[in-house]
């Protein structure tokens, strides 16, 4: 990723048992107020001993309720504290406005720190329900929505996507690009599958460049700033694939189009699917594709970087568009990117996955489908040939799900994370991960466009958090 580019590269670069309280009672035989006679020795009947009560332990909720100490879940409080002060310093070094950092370890929350403002402008402070623009981390949310009706029975993974769009049916394929940027065309050898178009490799482009002809093709047409998923499928039935579907991994509109395919599986818009089956019984109740009037005070400004002024300046264009406000309901329900949110809201999400499937008592998946989630699908031919060409560096320490990026082996990838550590992140710079190995998840907000000005937000969360990790049994 180019720091301080003008367009963005969405990505990015779930804990599960709890500690026990006790409570212990003992019950005891009441002795008689007075003493009879002692029984002859031949008489007398043996004594009987009341046993003590068993002890009870109760579980902390693992709902992100309760607050720990570091020290009872693991973490040494002063390295901890490195994490601490290394964000406090991106802010008031003026890489960004403001940030939220939440930190919970087997359900209980460790850390959950805010810094700096939701806006320079008018100087409203960052606080823990300001609501954020999380972008590309719609894209896990919108997974999970599909895994919802895949345990319905309503699709499966090899399905042909031309099953549920049809319109697709008649695809081209690039085969090949001339000097002159023109491409030479085939067709499809099979339609892309259902499992494909989870995981980026069915050959879709997304427009957020411009070197490939197909990219440029998705900005002319303009697929994002479609007004509606009906036009958006329309549009990109139009533009060929970039590749033969499941030959590489290419970031993509794929999970727009699983919008598109929750809406005709339900019978319901997609804003109408999540609200009902996701975030309202998550409780997750600034989630939503606008934050409306009510809540449009919370909602933090953007920012990007001016190579002119040297510094950070509120962004009012996206992708050559006007930033859209989130107040008004957009035109277009962005499965890949539409969704806004709060640092809460988004581990409560988080605790769910990592709790497999349930939290409060509400059981959104099953654990097996979670797991499914969390399983590298990229073929292996495809990890090798895609390392380092695309967003990331796929290979087969680090892979990727359905809509989620997958660490296979955490130390060989030069990662302090634990194996199935399931992560993505937003064009905003919002990062979050999902350890279920160490029990832990990490959310982090923040609002800036085209790259954070120095090391990787992300990447430095990760290794500030496990190296105050120092008794991960506790």
């Amino acid at each position: 990723m180019r720091d301080e580019a003008p367009m963005v590269w969405e990505f990015i670069i779930m804990t599960l048992r709890a500690l026990f309280s006790a409570a212990m009672a003992a019950t005891f035989l009441s002795a008689c107020a007075t003493p009879a006679p002692a029984p002859p020795p031949a008489l007398s009947a043996p004594a009987v001993t009341q046993a003590p009560a068993p002890v009870v332990a109760v579980a902390p909720p693992r709902n992100l309720t309760v607050t720990a100490s570091p020290e009872s879940l693991g973490f040494d409080a002063m390295r901890l504290k490195r994490l601490d002060d290394y964000m406090a310093g991106v802010v008031s070094s003026g890489r960004v406005a403001g940030m939220t950092t939440l930190l919970a370890r087997r359900g209980q929350i460790v850390s959950f720190n805010t810094y700096g403002k939701a806006s320079l402008e008018t100087g409203a402070p960052m606080t823990k329900d300001t609501i954020f623009r999380i972008y590309s981390m719609t894209k896990p949310v919108t997974g999970v929505a599909m895994m919802i009706l895949y345990e319905e029975g309503k699709w499966r993974l090899d399905d042909p996507v031309t099953r549920y769009v049809p319109e697709f049916k008649d695809l081209k394929v690039v085969k090949s690009i001339n000097k002159d940027g023109s491409m030479v065309l085939e067709d499809m050898r099979r339609p892309p599958t259902m499992r494909e178009i989870m995981s980026h490799t069915a050959g879709f482009g997304y427009g957020l460049g411009d070197e490939h002809p197909v990219d440029k093709l998705y900005r002319e047409r303009k697929v994002l700033s479609s007004t509606g998923l009906q036009q958006m499928i329309d549009r990109t039935a139009t533009i060929p694939l970039m590749f033969q579907p499941g030959t590489n991994w290419y970031y993509s509109s794929s999970v727009d189009i699983q919008g598109y395919i929750v809406e005709k599986l339900s019978g319901q818009t997609f804003g109408d699917f999540l609200q009902t089956r996701l975030f309202a019984p998550l409780k997750m109740t600034d989630t939503a594709f606008q934050a409306g009037q009510d809540k449009a005070s919370r909602l933090a400004a953007v920012y990007v970087y001016d190579r002119d002024q040297g510094k950070i300046v509120e962004a009012k264009t996206l992708f050559s568009e006007s930033m859209p406000d989130y107040i008004s309901p957009p035109p277009n329900q962005s499965g890949g990117g539409g969704l806004v949110s709060t640092t809460m809201d988004y581990a409560r999400f988080s605790q769910m996955l990592l709790n497999g499937g349930e939290l409060d008592g509400v059981r959104i998946l099953s654990p097996a489908s979670v797991e499914l989630m969390g399983t590298n699908v990229i073929p292996k031919a495809v990890l090798v040939s895609n390392n380092g060409t695309g967003v990331a560096n796929f290979n087969e320490a680090v892979g990727f799900g359905l809509d989620f990026m997958v660490v296979n082996d955490a130390r060989a990838s030069g990662s302090l994370v634990g194996d199935g550590t399931i992560s993505w992140g937003g064009a905003a710079g919002t990062w979050f991960w999902i350890d279920p190995a160490n029990d832990l998840i990490f959310v982090g907000m923040i609002q800036r466009m085209g790259g954070t000005g120095g090391d990787d937000l992300g990447t430095m969360a990760r290794t500030l958090t496990y190296q105050a990790l120092v008794d991960p049994k506790k």
